[in-house]
């Protein structure tokens, strides 16, 4: 009689371990949305989410067989905000996963919090090189790019085009400091020559005094990050000034990505580096700009294809443990040997989980990036500093 109430009680454990484990399939995955929701980058905050929404939508509302939550939380792009609202993302509303964000200096402390917690940290934009580098971790991933990339880039297409010096120009922070190191570092490779870094404090955008120092250092050409209401208003008094005529103006994407509209004629004929350009003809990027614009009446950009894409390394993430958030290590292993199929074209990651991933010349024609040729192929951050 003990045998058979034994058996009865370790059968009744397994149901009950069995019904948890199946209950615990059935809760929504609680993905935290910490983006800038107001302010300078506002638009590219909802972009991205946008382009979360898209890739949940094509596959039926659930990812890797599990219904996502959705927690918003607007970062205002504000570092000081930055460890307070992560720890409420975790703590208070306990969610899975984390997904943020625009300014490089808020995901360094979303990816300092990710890192102690353990917390899987997905970043859709912010492009801070120690992310990937000294800050990485099996738990964070990057479906963006990272600053140095498409400065870099940059840098290469400018010495083939017989620029010998240059001015930079950019917000002091570090987005700008990164992309200006990143190109600096390509330019000077072949000999090229920075006569002088311009920076004005974050998010300030009274350019004309820097202007007026360009005209007087007089470079073949100029090289600059921007991007937001920021890059509006850089590339229409870099017109309104005259400079255009005669010191040619670069820029990491991100200057006419999302902005063109406003910038108008000013940004005609302008040339940035990135890893997404209109014009692409691969059949993934027909159908997501095709869908996109349906769904939300606008034309993506880029930081549409990198909330879209964040959607799609979770999935896969997912979809290996079959939704089991318990397998924590099997799902990194998948997400880190991914193969993405987005909408830039097909990329993998990193050994630091960044994008490894084409880097296209643009010219802005009208109101698109129209694509030149691709400027860098397959370029990997070196992700200086990571140890995993």
């Amino acid at each position: 009689m003990e045998r058979r109430l034994a058996a009865k009680l370790a059968a009744t454990a397994v149901a009950a371990a069995f019904a948890g484990g199946a209950a615990a399939q059935d809760k929504a995955v609680k993905v935290g949305f910490m983006l800038p929701y107001t302010g300078t980058f506002a638009a590219l905050g909802n972009a991205i989410e946008n382009g979360f929404r898209l890739h949940l939508q094509e596959q039926g509302g659930k990812l890797g067989g599990r219904a996502i939550e959705f927690v918003r939380v607007d970062d205002e792009s504000d570092p000081s905000k930055a460890t307070d609202n992560v720890n409420k993302l975790i703590r208070r509303d306990q969610v899975d996963v984390l997904v943020g964000t625009v300014h490089s200096g808020v995901a360094m402390a979303m990816a300092k919090v990710a890192k102690e917690s353990g917390t899987l940290l997905v970043v859709p934009n912010a492009g801070a090189d120690a992310v990937t580098g000294p800050m990485c971790a099996p738990n964070i991933f990057r479906t963006s790019f990272t600053n140095w990339q498409p400065g870099y880039a940059m840098g290469e297409v400018m010495a083939k085009r017989g620029h010998k010096t240059a001015v930079t120009i950019t917000w002091k922070y570090a987005a700008g400091d990164e992309s200006v190191k990143g190109f600096k570092e390509s330019f000077a490779k072949v000999g090229g020559k920075v006569l002088k870094d311009l920076t004005l404090p974050f998010p300030n955008v009274e350019f004309q005094p820097l202007l007026t120092e360009i005209a007087a250092l007089k470079p073949d050409a100029v090289y600059t990050f921007f991007a937001g209401g920021g890059a509006v208003k850089f590339v229409k008094d870099y017109a309104a000034a005259g400079l255009g005529k005669t010191i040619p103006l670069y820029g990491a994407g991100f200057l006419t990505d999302g902005t063109l509209e406003a910038q108008g004629d000013a940004a005609n004929g302008l040339l940035t580096t990135l890893h997404y350009a209109d014009g692409l003809t691969n059949p993934k990027d027909k159908a997501f700009r095709l869908a996109y614009a349906k769904t939300y009446k606008l034309q993506p950009d880029v930081y549409a294809v990198q909330g879209y894409d964040a959607a799609q390394l979770l999935a896969i993430g997912l979809g290996a443990v079959k939704g089991d958030l318990g397998k924590r290590d099997a799902m990194y292993a998948a997400m880190a040997k991914a193969r993405i199929d987005s909408p830039r074209g097909a990329f993998t990651l990193s050994p630091s989980h960044n994008p490894v991933q084409d880097i296209y010349l643009r010219k802005v024609e009208g109101k698109a990036n129209q694509v030149q040729s691709v400027a860098v192929k397959a370029l990997a951050d070196p992700g200086r500093g990571c140890r995993m």
